[in-house]
C-alpha cells in the first residue's frame, strides 16, 4: 500500500512538474579572492526524475573583477556538475532519444551566453547522463562537465513503462 501511495504521489509532482524547466537553489558560495569572485554551488533537482539531484558549480565575477577588466555583462563558461541519486527515482515521460533534454538553463551574459544542463538517457547501459556546458550564440564552446547517474540494480520506477 505504502509503495502505491509512494507511487501515486510521485505520478502527481511530475505531472505537476509538467515540462518545466528545474529551479536552482544556491547551496554554497565560496570567496576565490579579493576581488570580490565567488564560485556558486546550486542543487537541481530534475524535473522528470524525481530522486536525483545535480550541483552545478559555476564562477560569478565580482564588481572590481568586472571594473578592471571590461566584458561586465557577462560570466566565464566554466562549469562543472555532480548528479547523484537522493531519494528513490521516479522516472516520467523524458526524451529517450541521443540528444536528450534541456531540463535547466541560466543566464551567464545578458544576452548571448547560457548555462545549460541536458539530460541524455544511456539505454544500452541503463544510465542517465548529465551534461552541463555552455550555449553561445557567437562562439559555442567547448567547456562541458559530464557526470552519471547509474540505473542499473536500482529500484527504478519508470510511470510510462520502461523502454
Amino acid at each position: 500500500m505504502r509503495y502505491l501511495i509512494l507511487c501515486a504521489s510521485a505520478v502527481f509532482a511530475l505531472a505537476a512538474a509538467g515540462m518545466n524547466p528545474a529551479q536552482a537553489e544556491q547551496v554554497g558560495e565560496v570567496g576565490v579572492d579579493w576581488l570580490g569572485n565567488d564560485i556558486i554551488v546550486d542543487a537541481v533537482e530534475d524535473p522528470g526524475v524525481l530522486g536525483v539531484t545535480c550541483h552545478v558549480a559555476y564562477f560569478e565575477r565580482g564588481v572590481i573583477d568586472r571594473l578592471q577588466k571590461g566584458n561586465w555583462f557577462e560570466d566565464p563558461s566554466n562549469s562543472s556538475i555532480a548528479c547523484r541519486q537522493t531519494g528513490p527515482v521516479v522516472i516520467g515521460d523524458i526524451e529517450l532519444d541521443e540528444g536528450g533534454e534541456e531540463i535547466f538553463k541560466q543566464r551567464r551574459s545578458i544576452v548571448w551566453k547560457k548555462l545549460v544542463i541536458k539530460r541524455i538517457y544511456d539505454k544500452k547501459n541503463d544510465t542517465l547522463i548529465y551534461l552541463s556546458h555552455s550555449r553561445q550564440v557567437q562562439d559555442g564552446s567547448a567547456k562541458m562537465s559530464l557526470s552519471t547517474v547509474p540505473l542499473y540494480g536500482q529500484n527504478v520506477t519508470w510511470t510510462q513503462g520502461k523502454p
